[in-house]
């Protein structure tokens, strides 16, 4: 029988925590610590205020590639696998630090954040089992979210040719083009 860890608790306890903060849904800490459902629970009410959100993830691959949200997912994912390149985070803390990134560069742009823990989580899955990839922009070069099968010489991002209405509704939370 393997004895309890105090220490390995307590950092189980700080990354749950941390990730509720983040506003992450209950099945991704139950994925991502060893602590038990039940206290998982206790801890998300203590934290949150409130029971957890109810019901499956958002599992589509189709709304990464919608033109927005690609936009923004493709800013976390190379975050994510820049520090996991350059550093020796476990995956989940390499998820949180390029989120808390993410969240932080968009607010610098006075844009608000569309892609919620949740789907950062769910997006890094997603690549991890070849289900979406990156592909580098034939025209300015940046990696953005595709599907695995997209034809890497011809590709070219949202950024360099937006569709007709994208970005005209700054109350939908568009980008202005100058």
């Amino acid at each position: 029988m393997v004895a309890k860890s105090v220490l390995n608790e307590s950092r189980q306890i700080e990354r749950a925590v941390a990730l509720i903060q983040m506003g992450a849904r209950l099945q991704i800490l139950e994925s991502e610590t060893e602590l038990s459902y039940e206290r998982l629970l206790r801890l998300y009410k203590e934290v949150a205020g409130k029971s957890p959100s109810k019901g499956q993830l958002p599992f589509s691959t189709e709304w990464f590639l919608t033109w927005q949200p690609n936009i923004h997912a493709s800013l976390f994912l190379n975050t994510y696998e820049y520090l996991t390149k350059v550093s020796a985070m476990e995956d989940i803390d390499a998820i949180m630090k390029a989120y808390k990134l993410y969240t932080e560069q968009i607010a610098s742009c006075g844009v608000e954040a569309i892609l919620s823990i949740t789907r950062a989580w769910r997006l890094v899955k997603f690549i991890d089992n070849n289900m979406l990839s990156m592909t580098r922009c034939s025209t300015c070069g940046g990696h953005f979210v595709t599907e695995p099968y997209e034809n890497s010489r011809n590709f070219v991002c949202g950024l360099c040719v937006p569709p007709a209405r994208a970005g005209k509704s700054a109350v939908a939370g568009g980008i202005l083009l100058h």
